[in-house]
């Protein structure tokens, strides 16, 4: 059964840092990809990052340049650090397997994020 527990959220100012972390089980993790979702209430959920098993990375446009997705295959975690954020960024966060698009219905509580202006 998979597993996925973020955490590392919090509430910031606009310009400031966070680094999200999810420890995920269930799987072999350090054969499949990973990435990261966010939700706002009452908006679909979207797609923000993914890392492939070999370490490639993928972003969405609104985050490019700004966040970084990492793994530690030791650790079964994968991270988002979140650098520059903005107002727009708020959002739960969530991550589960899969590049761009999440490979399994199950989902984690995820993590709020707030960025105030």
């Amino acid at each position: 059964q998979v597993q996925l527990a973020e955490s590392g959220g919090g509430l910031v100012q606009a310009g400031e840092s966070l680094r999200l972390s999810c420890v995920a089980s269930g799987r072999i993790f350090w054969l499949n990809d990973m990435g990261w979702y966010r939700q706002v209430p009452g908006k679909q959920r979207e797609w923000v990052a993914g890392i492939s098993s070999g370490g490639g990375t993928n972003y969405a446009d609104s985050v490019k340049g700004r966040f970084t997705i990492s793994r530690d295959n030791t650790k079964n975690t994968v991270y988002l650090q979140m650098n520059s954020l903005k107002p727009e960024d708020t959002a739960v966060y969530y991550c589960n397997f899969g590049l761009t698009t999440p490979k399994f219905d199950s989902w984690g509580q995820g993590t709020q994020v707030t960025v105030s202006s």
